[in-house]
């Protein structure tokens, strides 16, 4: 977890507070945007590097895409 920016722990952070812990409580980013108070370049920038990083899993659905942590 150190390998993370400040934005990247922020979302990470937030996304633990809304319950995005399986598959099936999956959150969108504007659900997560609003959850950690930043900007939707910022949320989606984070969500990059997280997933990247092996830490976010992104689920592609029909209107918007759904993520949760992975570890």
């Amino acid at each position: 977890m150190a390998d993370m920016s400040d934005n990247a722990r922020k979302i990470y952070d937030a996304m633990k507070r809304i319950g995005a812990s399986s598959e099936d409580k999956l959150k969108t980013a504007d659900d997560i945007m609003k959850a950690a108070s930043l900007g939707k370049a910022v949320v989606a920038a984070s969500l990059q590097e997280l997933q990247n990083k092996g830490y976010v899993k992104r689920v592609a659905r029909q209107k918007s895409a759904g993520y949760y942590i992975v570890k």
